[in-house]
């Protein structure tokens, strides 16, 4: 009971309900839905929630969330042959478990995460919450999230 309450006051702190929060999608903090972080590709394929997109030559492989296509040039999903599935970048609509997507305001991203700090490319991380072995990357404009992922702490795909 606790933990709920406790729940109900950090989403109502970021401006989210707990009814909005279940009914959204949610990427964190192991993946979304049944693709999960650290999946292979064979892995994945098989959940039927992932659709190819880019040969990795070798190296990681790009690929989409079947319900969630990014534009002709881009991809929502790495899996690389080394650790798996590395990365998820959200969609719009998705939020994190705590409440946070793209559109949230910087300051509701912080109350969110009070220990988050910016990265050498002008990013904000954190260590995902529940999942020492993943991060939270957020892209913020003007003040709003623009963008977000979820990534292995040793995904080797991207900076």
């Amino acid at each position: 009971m606790i933990g709920a309450s406790l729940l109900a006051g950090s989403l109502l702190v970021v401006g989210t309900t707990v009814a909005d929060a279940q009914t959204r999608p949610t990427l964190g903090p192991y993946g979304y839905g049944a693709v999960k972080l650290g999946m292979t590709v064979t892995q994945a394929k098989k959940t039927g929630g992932v659709v190819k997109k880019l040969s990795g030559d070798g190296g990681c492989s790009g690929w989409d969330l079947k319900d969630f296509p990014t534009p002709k040039d881009s991809v929502g999903v790495f899996i690389s042959p080394k650790v798996g599935l590395a990365a998820i970048f959200a969609a719009k609509g998705m939020r994190t478990p705590e409440g946070v997507g793209i559109g949230s305001t910087a300051k509701q991203m912080k109350t969110a995460y009070p220990h988050i700090r910016k990265d050498v490319h002008d990013f904000y991380v954190i260590t995902v919450p529940g999942n020492k072995k993943a991060y939270y990357t957020f892209g913020v404009t003007r003040g709003k999230v623009t963008e977000y992922g979820i990534a292995l702490n040793e995904q080797d795909c991207f900076n």
